[in-house]
């Protein structure tokens, strides 16, 4: 198998270019037109020869891609989703195999470098990116002269240089399992297999038309803005309003600025009359549910349902929501979810693996009593709530279950009884503070390994910012590599960038890291506690990341939302296929053979059946 890299150069407008759409919308265009596009060949054996480029009509290009032969080897490309896409949307060619020099760069760099190919090569000194694609704005294919398409092909070639070269540096030591699970996060995009289904989504959004209508008329516009009176309607609706400390007063304050994370969080809201309001309040005309709605309904007039990920987008590996569709946060029984139907002939499982943070917990701290009870398949709920209300696991009653529940799920990262509080109270559980510090108390007495595992992580961040060598956690199987990070058993790393000591503002030293949001680089604050959120949420996407590539071997993947992978299966064989898939999310990472792993899979015509 050769390696081939590839670079397509389209047609784009101030109105028509990826800064304006989506990268689904701009491919599927009837405006869309491919100007040209470079190749370049190296085999494994020996250097490949010199870039070329092609310039043609779609006919014409399609015959000098199909020469190529590129579905019997692997194609590279920076953001190969693009360049993917292009290939078989417009030119009905899949490649045997896909690598994509952006995504690699985000699992090795995260936001140390940028992400463009220009940041990279300048990173990495293999060379200057041009800049002719600046002159070639508002161009059709005919509109170039012969010297100016020429500029414009060696412009490509460069960019396939630079994109190959930029391979090579980061193909050594990169784990060829994510090499695969890169390759089939951009097939979910390219290759999609999903259709949406138009009426229903059509029904829902008159639907949410209406009711967005009505509330707008119920809540005067007084009442939206007012900061209490606007907490007094979200209480209304059990939503605990977010609150903050005011940095001019030092106070506690209502979180109902645009920029607060807590009421970015009523935007998102599950219920869609929360959005409604907060939305109100901001003067936005739609709701994210709106938009969402409008957006598959735009897509379902285009073709299937390419579902688009982004590999690496946080820095614990796991993926997240791209090209303005963002499958992690739908809730369940959404319309959405429901609209989202298997090809004919098939079904979708969508298989959840069952609680895979608690349980890597329990097992990276050593927590044997808790590991064996989940190896046995026992309610660790009811037994935690046993030891929090002092009574027998018969005895204890569906609320103080949930209670316990919150516990395993929510205290395992060192979290505060204030925060575990305002938990239970967005269930409509409420505690009074002693009785949230004494639960939590309980926890960590009860499982005293895991805040163990809290301290000898802090002790990490002191090795990583004195660049030395310790390991963290069961068995070194995570390894603190100085100023590298974290290494985890895939052989890549958990990151703190920059990671320093920085006074807060009650005067005591803490860690902090960079982080990018947006173009800015902000402090983050890091503790014992949450690098161990951090390597445990890290270790439950490598394990999914290794099943999902074990059911890709029979089905097609086509998504993954959070610790649950869907695929589709033909009809005839769907009862087997979802045993299948079972099997393969409960299949134990050679490196934690003795960590119990379990889940729990449903199967229908959409997606919202599971």
């Amino acid at each position: 198998m050769k390696i081939f890299c590839l670079d397509f150069e389209t047609y784009y407008s101030q109105t028509f270019s990826l800064s304006k759409m989506t990268t689904e919308e701009y491919v599927r265009s009837p405006e869309f037109e491919t100007i040209g596009f470079a190749i370049q060949c190296q085999s494994r054996q020996e250097e490949g020869g010199a870039p070329h480029w092609y310039s043609g009509t779609k006919a014409q290009l399609k015959a000098v891609l199909d020469k190529y032969e590129l579905d019997k080897h692997l194609v590279v490309a920076h953001n190969a989703m693009f360049d993917m896409a292009i290939l078989n949307w417009q030119f009905d060619i899949r490649p045997k195999g896909i690598a994509d020099t952006l995504s690699m760069a985000r699992a090795i760099h995260g936001t140390e470098v940028g992400g463009s190919l220009k940041a990279l090569a300048e990173h990495y000194e293999l060379g200057v990116k041009g800049t002719e694609v600046l002159n070639a704005l508002g161009k059709r294919r005919i509109d170039f002269n012969a010297e100016d398409l020429a500029k414009y092909g060696e412009y490509c070639k460069n960019d396939v240089v630079l994109t190959m070269d930029l391979f090579k540096h980061l193909s050594a030591g990169f784990p060829p399992i994510e090499l695969r699970l890169i390759d089939l996060t951009i097939r979910m995009f390219t290759e999609p297999s999903l259709l949406l289904n138009n009426h229903l989504l059509k029904d829902h959004l008159e639907g949410i038309r209406e009711r967005k209508a009505e509330l707008t008329k119920i809540y005067p516009k007084e009442d939206l803005m007012s900061n209490d009176k606007f907490a007094v309607l979200l209480s209304n609706f059990n939503i605990e309003p977010p609150r903050k400390i005011s940095i001019t007063t030092g106070k506690e304050a209502w979180a109902f600025a645009k920029t607060d994370e807590g009421f970015k969080a009523l935007l998102e809201h599950v219920d869609e009359a929360v959005q409604i309001l907060a939305t109100a309040r901001l003067g936005v005309k739609s709701t994210i549910e709106e938009t969402r709605t409008e957006r598959f309904i735009e897509i379902a007039q285009r073709g299937l349902f390419p579902i688009p990920l982004r590999y690496y987008a946080a820095h614990t590996g796991r993926w997240g929501g791209d090209d303005k569709v963002n499958l992690q946060n739908l809730p369940r029984g959404s319309v959405l979810k429901n609209a989202i139907m298997a090809p004919p002939g098939h079904v979708v499982v969508d298989s959840d693996s069952s609680q895979i943070e608690a349980r890597t917990l329990a097992w990276l701290a050593e927590q044997n009593d808790l590991v064996d009870a989940f190896e046995r398949g026992e309610d660790v709920y009811k037994i935690m709530a046993s030891s929090i209300y002092v009574k027998a696991q018969e005895e204890i009653t569906k609320d103080e279950r949930f209670v316990g529940k919150t516990t395993i799920l929510g205290c395992g990262y060192g979290m505060g009884s204030k925060k575990f509080q305002a938990q239970l109270k967005t269930f409509n559980v409420e505690i009074e503070d002693g009785e949230a510090s004494r639960i939590i108390q309980v926890y960590r007495e009860t499982y005293d390994w895991i805040p163990q595992l809290w301290r000898q992580a802090g002790s990490a961040l002191d090795a990583i910012l004195a660049n030395q060598t310790t390991t963290l956690g069961r068995g070194g199987i995570l390894i603190v590599e100085g100023a590298k990070g974290i290494r985890l058993p895939n052989g890549l790393y958990v990151k703190y960038p920059n990671l320093r000591k920085m006074r807060n503002e009650q005067g005591k030293d803490e860690y902090v890291y960079d982080t990018k949001k947006g173009k800015a680089v902000v402090p983050n604050r890091i503790y014992g506690g949450k690098v161990i959120e951090n390597v445990c949420q890290a270790l439950a996407r490598i394990i999914i990341g290794e099943q999902m590539l074990q059911v890709a071997k029979k089905y097609k993947v086509v998504m993954t939302v959070h610790d649950a992978i869907a695929c589709v299966i033909p009809e005839q064989e769907a009862e087997t296929g979802q045993e299948y898939v079972e099997m393969c999310m409960r299949m134990r990472p050679k490196w934690a053979q003795d960590l119990p792993l379990s889940c729990e899979s449903g199967m229908g015509k959409s997606y919202g059946e599971c």
